[in-house]
């Protein structure tokens, strides 16, 4: 099944469209292949804006609330552009009292953004997490899959300038 009309959307170029299509084709008619999907979708896109929740939905013959459902329900899945970089702060005790609420004013303030957010650039998104479990480095950051401990809100620049 190849769908004849792509909605307009800045994020998804026509070769996007043509992999959404062949990932909706194959998922259609198949029960319970909707969160297969999606995933595979976002895994394209980046992420799942209204429009490509839409066109989805179509290809699969299901309702638009039931698709926005799945993928509203699920963390797996996001409805904003995330960032190339993923920065989690650990807002649990021991790094609250030890200052990683400075150190997050100032990644907010320096990129433009806020916790639950994304840089316009879309170098970073920024998550507030309860703990990443290493209260004994506290006050703690992860970058993607790198940990810093001992983080300082005047080093943070630093650090997260070494990320494209």
């Amino acid at each position: 099944m190849t769908q004849e009309f792509h909605p307009s959307h800045p994020d998804i170029d026509p070769e996007m469209w043509k992999r959404i299509d062949t990932i909706v084709s194959a998922g259609s008619g198949v029960p319970g292949s909707v969160i297969a999907v999606l995933r595979e979708c976002q895994d394209v896109a980046g992420y799942l804006p209204l429009e490509l929740i839409d066109h989805i939905a179509v290809g699969l013959n299901l309702s638009r609330s039931e698709v926005f459902g799945v993928a509203s329900f699920y963390a797996l899945f996001s409805l904003q552009p995330k960032g190339r970089n993923l920065v989690k702060v650990c807002m649990g005790t021991a790094c609250y009292v030890k200052g990683i609420k400075e150190v997050i004013n100032r990644i907010e303030n320096h990129y433009e953004m806020k916790q639950g957010g994304t840089s316009l650039d879309r170098r970073f998104s920024l998550e507030a997490v309860r703990c990443l479990g290493a209260c004994g480095l506290a006050p703690v950051m992860v970058v993607n899959t790198d940990t810093y401990g001992d983080v300082k809100a005047d080093k943070i620049v630093q650090i997260l300038d070494k990320y494209e």
